[in-house]
């Protein structure tokens, strides 16, 4: 890849570091040289680069790397100019007030979900930061209502390949993940229960355009202990609300289906 006409090569493997981190969160420089079949002083050199502009953040052990808040305030700069982005927030930091929780909206990208945008308005410690992140589809509840609604060829695919176990939670069997999928289907919403992460759960909803179709996904997340199982039934009708309102403004004049 470094040698197509015109590459900066430089700027091409910053922009794969940003990648790898983006995708699979905080990540150290030996692991990163190794991805990315580089030398170790080499990607400490895009590391400290990045790092003084704010683009990345060294990790409280010192070793890791993550996304730093200037790749954010860059990111927002896109965000806000998307029509679903805009006309979601305020829903979202409603949703984000009522619940307690942290919201996220996001997007379908090459087979992944991207978090394009996230609202939290709790004053708890224990809240989560997913923002500008890519996930799989079969472990988080956002990509669960993405997944289930993919073309069977695609959700073949998908279920085809291995599935990683992030936590013990992780449902992995593709026979109980069709299961699900039906399930979502039928429901019009998602639960994920620590199957990303341990001891965080969340609930997803279908944000469709005026043709119906499923544009983007809105989630409240947080600690289990927090989403339990009393809380299931109000958690998800406040989301499926949210949902809907966010199609209304969209265009959206015809009911879910299910």
């Amino acid at each position: 890849m470094a040698h197509e006409t015109g590459l900066v090569q430089s700027v091409d493997r910053a922009v794969t570091v940003l990648e790898i981190l983006g995708r699979d969160g905080a990540v150290g420089v030996s692991e990163l040289a190794r991805r990315m079949d580089i030398h170790k002083s080499t990607v400490s050199r895009l590391l400290a680069t990045l790092e003084r502009r704010g683009i990345v953040e060294q990790q409280a052990d010192g070793v890791q790397y993550g996304l730093g808040v200037g790749l954010v305030r860059l990111a927002r700069t896109v965000t806000e100019d998307l029509d679903v982005v805009a006309l979601a927030r305020p829903v979202a930091e409603e949703l984000s007030r009522t619940t307690g929780e942290t919201v996220n909206l996001s997007l379908l990208q090459d087979g992944e979900v991207v978090n394009v945008d996230e609202v939290n308005l709790s004053d708890s410690v224990l809240s989560v930061t997913w923002l500008g992140r890519h996930t799989t589809l079969h472990n988080t509840a956002n990509g669960k209502i993405f997944l289930a609604h993919l073309d069977e060829a695609e959700v073949d695919r998908v279920l085809g390949a291995e599935l990683e176990a992030t936590t013990e939670h992780t449902v992995t069997d593709p026979a109980e993940l069709r299961r699900q999928l039906e399930e979502i289907r039928r429901s019009g919403h998602a639960w994920q229960y620590e199957e990303l992460e341990a001891g965080l759960s969340a609930v997803a909803a279908p944000v469709r355009d005026a043709g119906g179709e499923i544009l983007a996904t809105i989630s409240v997340a947080g600690p289990s202990f927090r989403m339990s199982t009393d809380r299931v039934p109000e958690l998800t009708r406040l989301t499926v609300q949210a949902a809907e309102r966010i199609s209304r403004k969209l265009g959206r004049t015809e009911p879910r289906a299910g």
